[in-house]
């Protein structure tokens, strides 16, 4: 076993762990809670967002591409 997992399980209590792991599945259920009772204004007022994400995508992969053929 990695060191670092050796430390962590050192540094926290089997209490500590099981809050940690009730926290983090009522936070994800919270956010699925949430979304899913947003889910219609989502739709009204944030409509074709994904073609900003795909832009931005492509504007990423336009930097990278630009990068390898200057490299070379």
């Amino acid at each position: 076993m990695p060191k670092f997992v050796e430390k962590l399980e050192n540094m926290f209590t089997t209490g500590q762990w099981v809050f940690a792991g009730f926290f983090v599945v009522a936070f994800v259920i919270a956010m699925i809670y949430a979304y899913g009772k947003d889910k219609a204004l989502h739709n009204k007022f944030y409509k074709g967002n994904y073609k900003i994400l795909l832009g931005f995508f492509g504007f990423i992969l336009l930097l990278f591409l630009i990068k390898i053929f200057l490299k070379h």
